[in-house]
Parts: structure tokens; sequence; C-alpha cells
């Protein structure tokens, strides 16, 4: 009979991302652990439990918020699988968010929707490497696009009143229309009330993106915050297959295990186009609405009717893109939706995202992508 392994998960039930990670750990117990599993709802960074530093247990899954636990943690003398960011510095094993595709994901979203003017809200440098990782990648890919970046890290201050009224002035001293990411989602409701307290419009003046897609805080914020959906259920399954070998007495890897995010969960806080061309606007939103029921270029042609040598150079433009090009982004950007964050067969993946076939698929996502869509699905979650 298979030995019973006991293994501690100390990850936060307060917030959505512990919640995920939960998911994804709980469907992996499920499928192979079969564990015994210490756990207690808790709230990121509380003091590890008394009884672990004489536990004679497993291994442990824990998301790691300060040198304390990381001290009373290491203490244990079992494998341990980190699933948090926040300190570089700490020598355990890691699975978490790629935040270089995270920055890319979020750029490439505001980029698309016409903005020249960006931004990016975060926190103190050197609080968590995966939010300066977030910002840095961020500011790097909008200087490749030809626009400058403003970034906004200073420290929170401690009266709620001075902290939001610095952030107020800090966005209406930015040239508009202007678009903003912030670190996550608590970053992305304090910029959108800094906003409503300085009269500045969302999203017509300011855009604003968040990270994490707490569905609770993105629908409590006025209006309703986008937000990049990391895929948490992944990240979690990942940590306890890591912990799962590192019990079992394999080595850890060299390299942290980094997990792509599952797409842009489009609310009210950038459902705009910045672009003043009428009827360019027109046809992007034409080519967003109706690009994955496999329109063409004379679809977005006669739809916006004005004829195909006055829109094209418009909107190569304003858009850095062709109309097919954009219809391609489009769709592609679907599929990778689709591909990371779902199991559906990569057959059906095609066809909801416009294409007429897995070998159309095949060839226009290797030309856009650099590689297949099984690799993609792959990369995304290993």
């Amino acid at each position: 009979m298979r030995q019973v392994r006991h293994v501690a998960v100390l990850v936060e039930t307060s917030r959505s991302y512990g919640r995920g990670v939960l998911r994804g750990i709980t469907r992996y117990n499920r499928e192979r652990g079969r564990w015994s599993t210490y756990f207690r709802p808790h709230g990121l960074g509380d003091p590890v439990p008394a009884w672990l530093k004489n536990w004679q247990g497993d291994g442990i899954l824990a998301r790691i918020d300060n040198r304390r636990t990381a001290k009373d943690i290491l203490a244990s003398d079992v494998p341990v699988v980190n699933l948090r960011g926040t300190l570089s510095e700490l020598d355990f094993p890691f699975v978490g968010t790629d935040n270089r595709l995270v920055a890319e994901l979020g750029a490439d979203h505001l980029l698309g929707r016409g903005f020249r003017n960006f931004a990016f809200c975060g926190y103190r440098r050197g609080l968590h490497t995966g939010f300066d990782r977030r910002c840095d990648e961020f500011k790097r890919l909008i200087k490749k696009a030809g626009c400058q970046c403003d970034v906004y890290c200073r420290p929170s201050a401690k009266a709620w009143e001075e902290q939001q009224d610095r952030l107020g002035r800090w966005i209406a001293g930015l040239p508009k229309p202007l678009a903003v990411m912030t670190s996550n989602d608590d970053r992305g409701l304090e910029v959108l009330d800094a906003c409503r307290r300085a009269d500045i419009k969302v999203p017509d003046d300011v855009a604003i993106l968040g990270v994490d897609n707490d569905e609770y805080l993105c629908e409590m914020a006025i209006p309703a915050l986008s937000s990049v959906k990391l895929n948490l259920e992944q990240i979690g399954y990942e940590a306890a297959a890591l912990l799962d070998r590192l019990m079992s007495g394999r080595s850890a890897p060299k390299q942290p295990k980094k997990i792509g995010p599952c797409g842009i969960v489009v609310r009210h806080s950038t459902d705009v186009l910045a672009i003043e061309d009428p009827e360019v606007a027109q046809a992007v939103r034409f080519i967003r609405q109706h690009a994955c029921e496999g329109i063409h270029l004379a679809d977005v042609v006669e739809q916006v009717q004005v004829s195909r040598s006055t829109l094209a150079p418009r909107f190569r433009r304003l858009l850095g893109r062709t109309i097919y090009q954009e219809i391609r982004h489009v769709q592609i950007g679907r599929a990778k939706e689709l591909l990371a964050g779902t199991h559906l067969p990569i057959k059906h993946v095609a066809r909801k995202a416009g294409f007429r076939d897995v070998q159309y698929l095949t060839r226009t996502f290797g030309e856009m992508v650099g590689r297949t869509p099984a690799s993609y699905r792959q990369e995304m979650r290993r």
C-alpha cells in the first residue's frame, strides 16, 4: 500500500490569488497526490502554525511573504515549494506567474486601443520583485512601440487621503488620453478612486488595467476594472506536482517555473478606443466584435462604407498594423486565451478563433507567435 504523505498547505484564503492556487493544488491531490493535508483558512502574511517547528511531515506548499515566515518554514527541514515572488533571495523552488508575459499582454491590450500616452502605477521598488518585473517589462515594451511611459512607484502615504491626493495629482499632470497599467487589482482600484476624486473621466480620459482578475475587486470598482487574468489553478497544480517530485527525492529545478496568463478580461475601465478618426475607430470595433467569425478585409470596408484605398493607409498610420493584420491579431489573441485557459482540442480552438482548420491556425500562429499552438499551450503550463 502506498505511503500517505503529509503536506502542509500554507496558502491564504483571504484573496482570490490564493484561492485560485488552492484550486490547482486540490486538483493535483485529487488526481495524483492522495496526500493527507494540513490546511486552515488564513490571511497572507499570517504567522505559521506553532507546531510547524517540530513537525514530522513530508512537504510544504507555501506563499512566503516575509523573512520571518521563510525562517520558520526552513526550520521544518522538509521539501518546500514557494508560490509567492515577493522576496528574490529565498532559496526555495518557486512556481509563479511569468511577469514578462503579463506585461506583454497588458501593453498589447492598451496599444491596441490606440493610446500613445502611457503610465505604470506600482509600489515601492524592492517590495515585490514580481511587480518590479511587470513595471520594467511594460515600460520596455511601450518604449519599443515608440511611446513614453511615466512610472509611479512611490511609497504609500500613511494617511489614505494623502495617498489618494498624491495619485490624483500625478494622473492629472500626465498627457491625455492616457492608458495606465497597475501592478495588481488593488492598485487599479486605488487609481480609479484617485481619478474620481480628481474629476478625471474613466475610460474617456484615462484607461486603467489591473492584474489578477480578482472579480470581487474588479466588479466593486467604479467603473468596473479590466484585468489580466492569471492562470492561478495551473500555478497551484504545477507547484503540487513539483513538491511531489521533491518528496520522492528528486532534485529541485535550476530555474523557477513560470506560468503565463490566460488573457485579458475586458471591463468598462479600458472599453474605449483612443482613436480620433471615426472611420478607423468603427473599423477597429467591427474587427474586435467579429474577427473570430472569420471576417475578411472586404467585410470591414463594407461595414465602414469607405473605400479600401482611403481606409487602409489611415488604419495603418493610427494602429501600426494593416486591417488584415488586425483581424489576425484578434484571432490569435483569442486562440492564445483558449490554449492557455481551457483544455479544448486544438481543432475546436481553431474554429472558435475564426480559422477554417487546424492547419491554417498552425501556420498563422507560427508566423505571429513563433511556435505551434501545442507548444504554446505546453509553455503556458510548464
